[in-house]
């Protein structure tokens, strides 16, 4: 082998580590990106779930403020309800002394 044919053969040597070298840094610089996506994956799914609860808890809220029953608004009932029912007794009592007198029926 001639001197030249040495110097192309260490150069081709040199190539050939430096292209190793390479595919090396290469294939753990992928093998951490699958890792960062397998990470990614579970955080979405993680996320997804936490979107789906959270969209459960909210309606769920919503339902409860339709049908919540404030202070004010039982109040408000029974103090219809108690005219009503002032209401009746006045109708009752009219009626009682109505039948028991005359017979006119002036309500």
């Amino acid at each position: 082998m001639t001197a030249e044919e040495r110097q192309s053969m260490k150069k081709f040597e040199a190539k050939v580590r430096q292209i190793i070298a390479q595919f090396r840094v290469l294939k753990q610089e992928n093998a951490d990106l699958y890792a960062e996506l397998e990470g990614k994956d579970e955080e979405i799914t993680r996320l997804k779930a936490n979107l789906a609860q959270s969209q459960r808890d909210y309606n769920n809220l919503k339902l409860a403020k339709m049908i919540e029953i404030s202070d004010s608004d039982i109040k408000e009932s029974k103090m219809k309800i108690s005219r009503l029912v002032r209401e009746i007794n006045k109708c009752i009592s009219i009626l009682s002394s109505g039948t028991e007198g005359d017979g006119n029926d002036e309500a």
